[in-house]
């Protein structure tokens, strides 16, 4: 069994996966064309880097116009070759435990209403100790964020039914669980349903 650390012993660090803005949101080729689904892409990131803007970020991407873009926000930015989001996020967690991180809160890049990700940061998850929280998507069967306190052998389950998933891994961890529900965290962008949660500062990209 993991002891789960001390929140207040190191940072809490964020953690954004995002893959490729040229071949994101595959699943909106009915609606948006190569161009519209890759500025898509690049305006949901730009949102959830800019609602986490003053904490440490690392941004995890095997793409090189993601890593000059995430740089350029002033993200950390670690690079992986790694296939699938599990095993991305995995290394991203444990490159964040050995820099010192306490607490990494993971956030995908495709959140259409990220501005209540601060209030999330300072307020449930600075009060979360030792617990792993995890707000779903709002069908309540993704996970739309998902964190952290020292687990190293922490299994990331992303895929159908990751919320379960993640819950019972924290169980097997010996760690509590907070499940969040927040409406507006909970609506990512992957099909054309998902667009009608899109804000105004992103819907005239349609």
């Amino acid at each position: 069994m993991d002891t789960p650390g001390d929140p207040s012993s190191g940072p809490h660090v964020v953690v954004v996966p995002v893959r490729s803005f040229r071949d994101a949101k595959s699943r909106l080729a009915d609606v948006l064309d190569d161009t519209g689904r890759s500025e898509l892409a690049r305006r949901l990131a730009d949102g959830v880097l800019d609602a986490v803007s003053d904490r440490s970020c690392v941004v995890v991407t095997g793409d090189d116009e993601v890593a000059r873009w995430a740089t350029g926000a002033g993200a950390e930015v670690l690079r992986t070759d790694r296939r699938g989001l599990a095993d991305e996020v995995g290394a991203a967690y444990l490159h964040c435990l050995d820099r010192g991180a306490a607490r990494v809160t993971v956030v995908p890049g495709d959140l259409a209403r990220p501005a209540g990700l601060a209030d999330l940061l300072d307020g449930t998850l600075d009060d979360a100790r030792d617990a792993v929280v995890i707000v779903p998507d709002r069908h309540g069967d993704g996970t739309n964020l998902l964190s952290l306190p020292r687990l190293p052998a922490f299994r990331f389950r992303y895929g159908p039914g990751s919320a379960d998933a993640h819950r019972a891994e924290a169980a097997r961890c010996g760690a509590p669980v907070v499940v969040v529900t927040d409406p507006d965290l909970g609506w990512d962008v992957d099909v054309p349903a998902d667009l009608t949660g899109l804000g105004a500062d992103t819907s005239d990209t349609l």
